[in-house]
């Protein structure tokens, strides 16, 4: 069994990060503050990128945070129910866009497996194949909210896994979590079901249903919407919302501006990266 809390046990990544910074400073960090202070020197005498710096602090953090701090929350979740017949399954399937589904049984808050949209795609179009969702139902994997985020990631490259779901200690399903929310921690953001355009900052989804990147100016919102948002102390709809909440905002937190409502879709321990939107009533003028 695996020790989330082995000291002894110095995650790769970090090894060769100290071994690198020997070479930028004259003595061994001693603490991470310590360690991030030295990587922010390095950035400022040019030795490595914004982008880089980023990306060691995020390899810093994944060793710190646990499963708790990034999952998608059980209400957040997008599920299908294992006794649905297909025509039921698929519009869930189309409108989330995701390619990974839990798969709930008769106790509604049991998950029973995992579904891949792929697997769907056998039963389109023809009329040969009677669906039967135990016959393609995958085992689902499981993981305790207090596990580390190094370690998942671990397991996550050698079962060839993408998906777990996070159980509480009582066993109940929490929520869950991908490699890609793992990975996100030390690269940033992974554009996949959110297909934006090249230089585009806001997707429209559906009718009133809005997908943006947190990164948008309120400038770039305003033009788009044809609207006013108020300013403040901040650039980004990423900024509004955060001031708005008063707190760095976990993935499934909202906020409604301005007849907006604003719901985290993709956040980290730094900042907020995607935000789905919905406007009740589109104004005339609006551009798609």
């Amino acid at each position: 069994m695996t020790n989330d809390d082995s000291p002894g046990d110095e995650p790769p990544l970090r090894k060769r990060l100290l071994r690198l910074l020997a070479r930028l400073a004259p003595l061994e960090p001693e603490n991470r503050e310590e360690l991030v202070q030295v990587l922010k020197e390095a950035r400022r005498r040019h030795l490595m990128d914004g982008e880089a710096l980023s990306m060691m602090e995020g390899v810093l953090q994944v060793a710190e945070l646990r499963v708790r701090d990034i999952m998608i929350p059980r209400a957040r979740m997008v599920v299908v129910e294992r006794d649905k017949p297909l025509d039921d399954i698929l519009p869930v399937i189309i409108e989330s866009a995701h390619s990974r589904f839990p798969v709930i049984g008769d106790d509604r808050s049991e998950v029973v497996g995992i579904l891949l949209a792929k697997d769907l795609l056998q039963f389109c179009g023809s009329g040969d194949r009677r669906f039967n969702m135990r016959d393609i139902l995958r085992s689902a994997v499981f993981v305790p909210e207090s596990k580390r985020l190094n370690v998942l990631l671990k397991e996550f490259r050698h079962s060839r896994n993408h998906m777990a779901i996070v159980v509480d200690e009582y066993g109940a399903a929490a929520g869950l979590i991908t490699i890609e929310d793992v990975l996100e921690q030390i690269v940033g953001e992974i554009e996949d079901e959110y297909d934006f355009d090249e230089g585009a900052y806001i997707l429209k989804r559906g009718e009133g249903r809005y997908t943006a990147k947190a990164h948008t100016t309120i400038e770039e919102f305003n033009d788009f919407f044809d609207v006013e948002l108020p300013g403040g102390d901040y650039d980004t709809i990423g900024g509004l919302v955060t001031n708005k909440l008063g707190h760095l905002p976990k993935r499934g937190e909202s906020v409604e501006v301005d007849g907006f409502r604003f719901t985290v879709v993709r956040a980290d321990s730094r900042k907020i990266r995607l935000l789905n939107i919905e406007r009740p009533a589109p104004v005339e003028g609006e551009v798609d």
